[in-house]
């Protein structure tokens, strides 16, 4: 199956995922694992399923046959996730979007600890102090009480980041996340990406950015007509 891992140390696994919009099959089938420690990228052409599949992962796009497994926690298409498995998804799966989406109204530092008090029950102390643990950790703990629209382009992704990773999850997405960068918040985008899988964070990326691709990641895979070729 192509681009399957052979190790039994996978973070995910999507057998069989197909996905239809109306009468347009999106996905047809796409089978993959990712280890733990990787950074795999999807590519292809706009329209192709890459972010469809990164939704799917996260339990934001409903998905008619197939499954996917994340770290232990296991649901299949045709029929809604159960609210207890998203539940168990939200501590496994973190993502940042292309538009980073922080909430305009909040801090940098109240995006951060938003899901891990109200979602997962972690105390306002607590949350705090992993929020600034993470600012720090991506260099931007002095825009701690900044809100979206004072943050430069490379501050807010890392603020997404921080927010994604605020409860520890195993595994991160991010959806074209060089898209607004320029050649320089590029390469401190990667470099921060390797070393998060070198504390053996798992990532997938969507991306168009093939030199982003060919420098940092450990896989590439390339979808065509639905499915993973």
């Amino acid at each position: 199956m192509s681009g399957t891992t052979e190790s039994g140390n996978v973070v995910l696994r999507i057998d069989d995922l197909q996905l239809r919009r109306g009468a347009r099959t999106v996905l047809a089938g796409v089978t993959f694992g990712v280890e733990r420690g990787e950074l795999v990228t999807i590519m292809g052409p706009s329209g192709s399923g890459k972010t469809t599949i990164l939704r799917a992962v996260a339990g934001l796009e409903p998905f008619h046959r197939g499954g996917i497994n994340v770290d232990g926690v296991t649901f299949a298409g045709g029929a809604p996730v159960h609210r207890e498995t998203l539940r168990q998804l939200r501590r496994k799966v973190g993502m940042v979007f292309q538009f980073h989406c922080l909430f305009e109204h909040l801090s940098a530092l109240q995006n951060i600890c938003l899901a891990p008090v109200h979602a997962h029950g972690v105390t306002p102390d607590a949350a705090r102090r992993r929020a600034r643990e993470l600012l720090q950790t991506f260099g931007v703990e002095h825009r701690a009480d900044a809100f979206p629209r004072e943050l430069s382009g490379g501050e807010a992704q890392r603020v997404a980041i921080a927010r994604a990773l605020a409860v520890d999850p195993p595994l991160l997405l991010m959806d074209e996340p060089t898209a607004s960068l320029d050649p320089q918040r590029r390469g401190e985008l990667g470099e921060l990406l390797r070393r998060l899988r070198d504390q053996g964070r798992t990532l997938l990326l969507a991306t168009h950015d093939e030199d982003f691709a060919c420098e940092f990641a450990t896989r590439v895979l390339r979808m065509r007509d639905g499915v993973v070729v």
